[in-house]
């Protein structure tokens, strides 16, 4: 509870650390029935009098929070808070927390431009496709569209993205895999699965800022490892493995987002090794398989899946309303994660993967990917285009995928311009929101199937200038 205490705006320094008590009461840093330091401990740590110490626990005491054991010290008393994400972890300013990004994304009306959301548009989905396979499903039989699904999901699915896998070097039979909703509830089941509160769980910086939102929500101690053009930072992983002990490296080996780098095949291979040495599990996130021209190498691949966990969905190049993903795991795992989908969801959605089964086999999907990818090659071309006369440059170019990891003109925020261009209804991803070190203020993620629109650059060449 090391803090230093300083009277700030708000009042005394024994109202701050009556707020920093509460504050970690309703983040749960501090659970009912935890002993709060010693008056002298505490006073200590965070650098004021002991007197300002006992009337902050005077204070709590009175309000009910926590009580005195006599002779013992204090304790914490107050019920268990509703979980909220947003007081877990260092405070953000609202336009670069992540969740916030989501909503704003999210909950936009069609005048709202999106090239910082994470998502095709819907012209470019399957929508044809989709209800014509609807149209088919509708004449299946009842239990179809009623019943719910076995606890490892639709068998045929299942035994076809086996099939799939394969493809990419993934050997894995089909009592391996998993159905599930998203590639989100997978990450969530692994976590709930392989962690504890306060387990260290390493991410890249930066990743995906829902791992943050993720891990914070299992209470873990998320620890970022730089992430270049070929993968994370080998000595720093290595540096991390020994000072922390993870128990988890949640990544993407190709497309990696937001940077949309690949990982090497030499770096996969330390990777695996240094996971070997420290009994490291890898979640390896792969939603973003099928934009690939040429499937890149996949820590799964390598490894036979015996230390690494595969994941994939089908809401980035399929329908994000069909919520089907899976996940690829050790035998000896599976059973205990279908124990856990039923504790927490119950079963399958059946309807989706039937939807999903049928799309596949007809081979719409297959026909939709080849067109996706030549008109994303085109529009990763044209952002790009767009963004140099502004003094934005890419920090790679992809060999495929939805993203550009952009570098701002030296000395100008991410944040700052992000918050203008809110205002004119253009939502932007600021780097930030991706780094677990805050070390991307200068950088931006976008979208290309979302920076068609001119009025996009408009809207941030003013936000520069400002």
């Amino acid at each position: 509870m090391d803090q230093v205490v300083s009277k700030t705006s708000r009042g005394t320094r024994t109202g701050d650390v009556v707020e920093s008590i509460r504050n970690r009461i309703a983040s749960r840093s501090l659970l009912p029935g935890s002993r709060l330091p010693s008056i002298r401990a505490f006073a200590k740590s965070m650098q004021v009098s002991k007197s300002t110490v006992v009337e902050a626990y005077e204070r709590l005491v009175a309000e009910g929070l926590i009580r005195s054991r006599a002779g013992s010290g204090f304790y914490v008393t107050a019920p268990l808070a509703p979980l909220s994400l947003a007081g877990i972890g260092p405070k953000l300013d609202r336009e670069v927390d992540p969740l916030w990004i989501s909503r704003q994304s999210l909950e936009a009306d069609e005048l709202v431009l999106k090239p910082g959301c994470g998502w095709l548009p819907a012209s470019w989905m399957p929508g044809e496709e989709l209800r014509r396979a609807l149209r088919a499903l509708s004449r299946a039989e009842a239990s179809a569209l009623t019943d719910y699904g076995t606890p490892l999901g639709l068998s045929a699915l299942r035994v076809l993205l086996a099939r799939r896998m394969s493809d990419h070097g993934i050997e894995a039979s089909p009592d391996q895999v998993m159905l599930t909703e998203s590639g989100t509830q997978a990450i969530d089941l692994l976590c709930r699965y392989l962690i504890e509160p306060g387990d260290a769980v390493i991410v890249d910086d930066p990743c995906y800022f829902n791992f943050h939102a993720l891990l914070r929500a299992h209470r873990a101690k998320a620890i970022g490892v730089p992430y270049t053009p070929n993968g994370p930072d080998i000595a720093r992983f290595k540096e991390v493995l020994e000072k922390h002990r993870p128990r988890l490296y949640i990544t993407n080996s190709a497309l990696q987002n937001p940077t949309g780098a690949t990982l090497s095949p030499v770096i996969a291979h330390r990777i695996l090794k240094l996971a070997e040495e420290a009994d490291l599990t890898i979640v390896e996130d792969d939603i973003f398989a099928d934009f690939e021209w040429t499937p890149a190498p996949r820590l799964a691949a390598f490894d036979g899946l015996q230390r690494v966990v595969h994941i994939g969905s089908f809401s980035k190049t399929l329908s994000a309303s069909v919520r089907c993903g899976f996940i690829a795991a050790p035998r000896p795992w599976i059973e205990d994660l279908a124990d856990l989908k039923l504790a927490t969801s119950f079963g399958s959605g059946r309807i989706a993967a039937e939807l999903v089964l049928a799309l596949l086999k007809d081979g719409s999907y297959r026909r939709h990917l080849d067109r996706l990818r030549g008109r994303l090659s085109q529009a990763m071309e044209n952002t790009i285009a767009k963004l140099k006369p502004l003094g934005i440059e890419p920090w790679l170019t992809p060999k495929a995928g939805l993203f550009l990891w952009c570098k701002l003109p030296e000395g100008i925020d991410a944040a700052s311009v992000a918050r203008r261009a809110l205002a004119e209804n253009v939502v932007l991803a600021p780097g930030n929101a991706f780094s677990l070190s805050q070390s991307a203020n200068g950088f931006l993620r976008f979208n290309a199937a979302q920076s068609e629109e001119e009025r996009i650059f408009r809207v941030l060449e003013k936000a520069m200038q400002a």
